[in-house]
């Protein structure tokens, strides 16, 4: 559906992972929301008929390395979180196409697209 990319615009994309979502993150893991070394934001990624692509992405904070033994890891720890809740992303995502009542979804191996942009593919599944 091509409607897709209209619905998931970047206002969209903010109400289902708002920009204070990092902070929160990081402060629980460590106390501090400082002590992160990048930002995360979704982003809408296509489609594949009932599946709905995004990315989580993680930008590189200024001063800080995006290294890749700290990201590898992370969509084990994303997939249970719940502060970053994929389960309630993935139900938003449901309701915005109507279709809320079979959603899954499934995290995949983060990527690196460069030193300073590694992405965590999220397939959300509407049916």
């Amino acid at each position: 559906m091509t409607q897709y990319a209209d619905i998931f615009n970047q206002e969209m994309m903010s109400s289902l992972f708002p920009e204070d979502r990092t902070d929160q993150f990081f402060e629980a893991l460590f106390g501090d929301a400082e002590e992160g070394s990048y930002d995360i934001t979704l982003a809408y990624a296509g489609n594949n008929g009932d599946t709905i692509n995004f990315e989580l992405q993680l930008h590189q904070r200024p001063g800080c390395c995006l290294a890749c033994n700290l990201t590898y890891g992370l969509p084990q720890v994303f997939s249970r979180h719940p502060i970053i809740n994929i389960q309630g992303v993935a139900e938003k995502v449901g309701q915005a196409v109507g279709k809320p009542e079979k959603v899954s979804w499934k995290l995949g191996a983060t990527k690196e697209k460069s030193r300073e942009l590694h992405v965590i593919p999220l397939a959300v599944s509407l049916g």
